[in-house]
C-alpha cells in the first residue's frame, strides 16, 4: 500500500520500541501502548477466522493483560525466581490497508529468542497491528501473533511475543 500520508518509519520505530520494551521485559510501559479497546491474539490455526468462534493460543482484552502485568511483576511471581532474557527481531514492515473502523493495519515478520529456566525456546512469524493515533501518537488497538507453528504443541509462554 502506497500513501504518502504514511510515515513508515515511525511505524517501525513503534514496533521497534514496542519490541524492546518486551526484550527487557516492561510490561508496565508496554501496556501503555494499546487503546483502552486494545486487544492481543495468538491464533492456533494458520488460517483462523476469529478469536471468539474458535480455541486461541490466547486473545487477551485489555483486561487480561493488566492481569497478566501484574501477575508478572508481583514480588511472589514465579517469573521472579528465573529471570526472563529475550531478543526481538523485526523486518519486513508494511502498511496492508485499514479495518473498517479506519484503523491502519500493519504486517511485519519476527524472530523471538526466549530464555528462561536454563531453557532456550525460538518463535517466528508474523505481527498484524491494527494502529490508531491517539494524542499524535500510535496505540495497538489489535495485535494479532502468527506464529509459523501455531498449530504445533507449546510449552507455556512466559510473556508475550
Amino acid at each position: 500500500m502506497s500513501n504518502p500520508d504514511i510515515d513508515l518509519r515511525a511505524i517501525e520505530q513503534f514496533l521497534y520500541d514496542e519490541a524492546n520494551l518486551l526484550d527487557n521485559p516492561d510490561l508496565d510501559r508496554w501496556i501503555e501502548l494499546y487503546s483502552p479497546d486494545g486487544s492481543y491474539w495468538m491464533p492456533v490455526k494458520p488460517d483462523q477466522a476469529d478469536p471468539l468462534n474458535h480455541v486461541s493460543i490466547f486473545y487477551d482484552d485489555r483486561v487480561m493483560m493488566e492481569v497478566r502485568r501484574r501477575n508478572f511483576v508481583h514480588p511472589r511471581a514465579a517469573s521472579k525466581d528465573h529471570r526472563v532474557r529475550c531478543s526481538h527481531i523485526i523486518g519486513n514492515v508494511r502498511c496492508t490497508g485499514t479495518t473498517a473502523q479506519g484503523d491502519l493495519i500493519v504486517t511485519s515478520n519476527f524472530q523471538c529468542v526466549l530464555y528462561y529456566r536454563r531453557e532456550q525456546r525460538v518463535y517466528a512469524g508474523t505481527y498484524e497491528h491494527h494502529l490508531i493515533q491517539e494524542g499524535g501518537r500510535f496505540k495497538i488497538r489489535h495485535k494479532k501473533v502468527l506464529l509459523i507453528n501455531c498449530d504445533a504443541p507449546h510449552k507455556s509462554l512466559t510473556i508475550y511475543l
